[in-house]
């Protein structure tokens, strides 16, 4: 009982405008902490949640609202995966939106928690109309319930010929997901998605695996800032195997392509999907160490950029490429195409990756030698950057 007791926090958390306050009493026997959460919500009531659990398991300081999952079920289920993907994401999630909002004095991020009367539900985390960031989000997802038959296609055409085509399959599946459009045009945007699924493909059997990866999408080619970019996600990867990044690097290349128009979506990054091996942890621990190196590989690359000027043939641009975006989004993209086939899903956050503003222009080339034309030669041809 003691133990019990000595291993535990208990965390209460108030939401209010005050800012964060944190204090650990008696050696770790007591962690009280007051997090900042009204910054991150749409009204301004404050609320208030307590639990009980302990210190050492699954960290959910920086989580902005309630787990999906009951908080206590994901602490007493803490060696089960789902549950300690679900932390993870929701955790992650609470982090990165923190410190985008630091950019955002004026304009606050919503937090809209959702439920799914088919199973799960998720939290979608949106800014709009800011002084740096156009339109962005950070949505996590953690959805069950029986596979859609068109999700079950497109997995068995991507090579998961094992799960059943004829069945009606149980399945878990949760991830985070963003996509931040900045208003200035030499600010890149930036994607990422990590995911856990499982399929109980039959009783008390399941197929897991874990996909994901993170890109960017410049309007104006700064090859610096591409090269950070790169180097902060290799440094990831190779914490875990040396030849992940170039596996990694060459597979978004050939992934994030408009195929209509034989080009790239943006310069790259990393991107997997159906990775099941060496084992569980091992691969969960890679997909923890990708999805910790956002911020360091982005936020430098905003605060160096984010004050530049620009004018009306810059803007343009940007909303020309931003419709190149849209067209891989709604065409090809495969968490799209899952959540748009997945019954019960909230529509509204599977497109907030959608730009605010999009232009098309009919037959636009880019003049020969300017700075629009250098960037449109790399996404023609993909090259290596470290």
């Amino acid at each position: 009982m003691f133990r019990k007791l000595y291993g535990s926090i208990y965390t209460f958390a108030k939401r209010n405008s005050d800012g964060l306050f944190y204090a650990t009493v008696a050696g770790g026997l007591v962690t009280f902490y007051a997090v900042n959460k009204d910054s991150f919500a749409p009204d301004k009531k404050p609320h208030y949640a307590f639990s009980l659990f302990s210190s050492s398991d699954i960290e959910l300081n920086d989580c902005l609202t309630n787990t999906i999952t009951p908080e206590d079920e994901l602490k007493s289920k803490k060696d089960v995966m789902k549950c300690r993907m679900e932390a993870f994401i929701t955790n992650l999630q609470g982090k990165i939106i923190k410190k985008l909002q630091t950019f955002e004095p004026e304009q606050k991020f919503v937090v809209d928690r959702w439920m799914r009367e088919e199973g799960g539900g998720g939290i979608t985390c949106i800014i709009q109309d800011g002084q740096v960031f156009e339109r962005g989000a950070v949505n996590i997802s953690v959805v069950n319930g029986t596979l859609p038959k068109k999700a079950v296609a497109e997995m068995r055409a991507r090579g998961k010929k094992t799960i059943p085509a004829d069945k009606d399959l149980p399945f878990f599946a949760c991830g985070i997901s963003s996509v931040i459009h900045p208003r200035n045009p030499y600010v890149p945007t930036v994607h990422f998605n990590y995911r856990y699924f499982e399929v109980e493909v039959a009783p008390g059997k399941f197929e897991w695996w874990f996909g994901g990866g993170t890109d960017l999408t410049p309007y104006y080619l700064d090859e610096e800032d591409v090269k950070h970019f790169h180097k902060t996600l290799k440094n990831a990867c190779d914490k875990h195997d040396k030849s992940f990044y170039g596996r990694f690097k060459k597979w978004c290349d050939n992934y994030f392509v408009i195929e209509h128009r034989k080009e790239c979506r943006g310069v790259g990054g990393i991107f997997f999907d159906d990775i099941d091996q060496p084992d569980q942890n091992k691969v969960f621990e890679f997909v923890k160490s990708c999805g910790n190196s956002v911020l360091p590989g982005y936020i430098p690359i905003v605060e160096k950029n984010m004050t530049k000027g620009y004018g009306l043939k810059e803007r343009e641009w940007q909303l020309l490429r931003r419709g190149r975006y849209v067209e891989f989004n709604l065409v090809y993209d495969r968490g799209t195409k899952f959540g748009l086939f997945t019954p019960g899903a909230k529509i509204e956050s599977i497109l907030v990756s959608l730009p605010l503003t999009a232009k098309w222009s009919y037959k636009h080339e880019p003049e020969i030698g300017s700075e629009e034309h250098k960037l449109f030669q790399v996404l023609k041809n993909p090259k290596d950057w470290l």
